[in-house]
């Protein structure tokens, strides 16, 4: 029966003497006291070793003969305790990345605990993204309506300059036709038609079924080649247009996007995987703001306008601002509200 308390009894570690103390479960305690009263070895000495002995006594003989033995702490009894982590003590680091999870590295954690975890959801249907299996996908078209007309696709993916090769290739692999761009029909044996017809989709045509208890086996047989064909992928659809893909690869039921495998990096800032693609991971972003560069609008560039550049009076940089204000037809002495470059800010 679950405990609400951690309760321990006779803790004597190092400087523990018979120590008892009941500890609250889901709340956050904090351990507080003078130097060398005991609070390290409360905490990491004790606890934490005992939570971590039991777990390793958990395991199979097997994995636990990879592991160190964990020596059990000097203390008669802990009730209500679960395996234990324990994030080490750092001092502060001045890395724009780091963060209190980083630094204590409690983000690690908390990466795996997602990745295994975690459902990703389609951001375009809101739908989750799931890998599928093969047996599951075969049920759900077995329950179709008795009679519905199937036909069993297998989407390739390769470049529209080695059609002919392609198309070659899966004639000798016995496949008749193809479909263009999700549009027609086309046998692999109509050569002119197929040469002038350039493609950003193909699907080759596996097979045509009509659903009846005894296609179960076919069925399976089909898009297993599909599979085969394609790397993991498949397209069964109706005569009604209903498309039904299939993938082994994490993909979205409706539409059909594609999902990467959720891995600890996905949730890293700090990994290209897992880190905003607007700020780098650094979760801010930094931008020029016009107003603090040209303060005054109505100076020109010899007066002054650009804050930056208020100071400079060499040779060399009035060349510069020269050849700079030539490049947008206008000139030094004008004020800067008629000097318009064409310049995007991020």
């Amino acid at each position: 029966m679950r405990t609400n308390w951690i309760q321990i009894r006779g803790a004597r570690q190092h400087n523990l003497k018979g120590f008892d103390l009941d500890l609250p479960r889901d709340r956050l305690v904090v351990v507080t006291g003078l130097s060398g009263s005991g609070k390290s070895t409360l905490a990491f000495d004790t606890l934490y070793a005992e939570g971590q002995r039991r777990y390793v006594e958990s395991l199979s003989a097997y994995a636990r003969q990879f592991l160190e033995r964990l020596p059990k702490p000097q203390v008669d009894w802990i009730e209500g305790l679960s395996p234990a982590i324990a994030i080490e003590q750092k001092t502060a680091a001045r890395n724009p990345r780091s963060t209190v999870g980083t630094l204590t590295e409690i983000a690690d954690y908390l990466r795996l605990l997602y990745a295994r975890v975690g459902v990703a959801y389609c951001p375009r249907c809101d739908e989750p993204i799931q890998a599928q299996n093969l047996d599951q996908y075969i049920a759900a078209l077995m329950r179709l309506e008795e009679g519905t007309r199937l036909m069993v696709f297998a989407p390739i993916k390769e470049a529209a300059s080695g059609q002919a090769q392609l198309f070659k290739r899966l004639r000798r692999d016995g496949f008749a036709r193809v479909r263009i761009d999700q549009g027609e029909i086309f046998s692999l044996d109509d050569h002119a038609r197929l040469k002038e017809r350039p493609y950003r989709h193909l699907e080759v045509l596996v097979d045509r079924l009509i659903v009846r208890p005894k296609i179960r086996n076919r069925l399976a047989d089909s898009l297993e080649l599909a599979v085969a064909l394609t790397a993991g992928k498949a397209l069964v659809e109706t005569t009604d247009g209903e498309r039904m893909p299939f993938s082994e690869t994490p993909i979205c039921p409706s539409c059909g996007l594609g999902q990467p495998e959720l891995t600890p990096a996905s949730f890293s800032f700090n990994s290209p995987h897992g880190a905003c693609p607007a700020c780098d991971g650094l979760g801010r972003r930094e931008a020029f703001a016009p107003e603090l560069i040209v303060p005054n609008p109505g100076l020109s560039l010899r007066e002054g306008a650009v804050k930056p550049w208020a100071h400079r009076h060499s040779v060399h940089f009035l060349e510069f601002l020269e050849a700079l204000t030539a490049h947008y037809h206008t000139d030094v002495i004008s004020p800067t509200t008629s000097f318009r470059p064409n310049l995007k800010t991020p």
